[in-house]
């Protein structure tokens, strides 16, 4: 094992916090007991096996965080159900696409936690990061239209807004309000989202990532 400088637990509170919550919506088991197991696995993964060190920014905002966790919540519910009633409707018929977003952010953790948090919500799922340019690719259920591909990218880009406001760097945070400021200046044009690779597919995953590629 190779020794590296220690990290503060202040600093590092944000990311076991991350770490545990992922623990629990995986296991889909938010118990005190499996919490806690959790826990201890994410102080193991943080502070005895090397890796690749996560720059933090040091700052956490409890507030967003409260309203990320209900917005993802109700996201996951909202998008559980919209999947079992196309099931039902459309079955194999169901259009899929695989629709690229370019992050704002080039932190490795903002990226992996917004990737993690679509990949938890039904109906979509990440096959692929540019991590050169933080651009993430999602395989998403009934998309067939660009002005579908255009809400999932704003709802990726709504979901990393609020990450960068609970665990975002201050240079992150003041690239939303910028760009927020900017887009209340400008007349709304329908879209406010980022253009990105969209490819339209039927079939699973791979058949629509293949096409994607092309």
């Amino acid at each position: 094992m190779r020794s590296r400088p220690r990290v503060p637990l202040l600093k590092e509170i944000p990311l076991l916090i991350w770490l545990v919550f992922l623990w629990g919506a995986l296991w889909q088991d938010f118990s005190a007991g499996n919490l806690i197991f959790g826990a201890v696995i994410a102080f193991i993964v943080a502070n005895i096996f090397y890796l690749p060190p996560v720059e933090l920014s040091g700052r956490f905002n409890p507030l967003y965080a409260l309203g990320f966790a209900v917005r993802f919540f109700y996201k996951l519910v909202q998008a559980s159900f919209e999947v079992l009633w196309l099931s039902l409707a459309k079955g194999p018929n169901i259009k899929n696409a695989v629709v690229g977003v370019k992050l704002r952010s080039h932190s490795d953790l903002l990226v992996t936690a917004t990737g993690h948090s679509l990949s938890l919500i039904p109906g979509s799922l990440v096959v692929e990061v540019d991590r050169s340019t933080s651009t993430l690719y999602l395989h998403c259920l009934n998309v067939s239209t660009p002005e579908q591909a255009d809400r999932v990218r704003k709802d990726v880009r709504d979901t990393e807004s609020w990450l960068i406001r609970t665990i975002g760097t201050r240079e992150d945070l003041e690239v939303l309000k910028a760009e927020q400021a900017l887009a209340r200046r400008k007349p709304a044009d329908g879209t406010g989202t980022t253009p990105g690779p969209t490819t339209p597919g039927t079939g699973n995953t791979a058949t629509s990532r293949k096409g994607g590629s092309a």
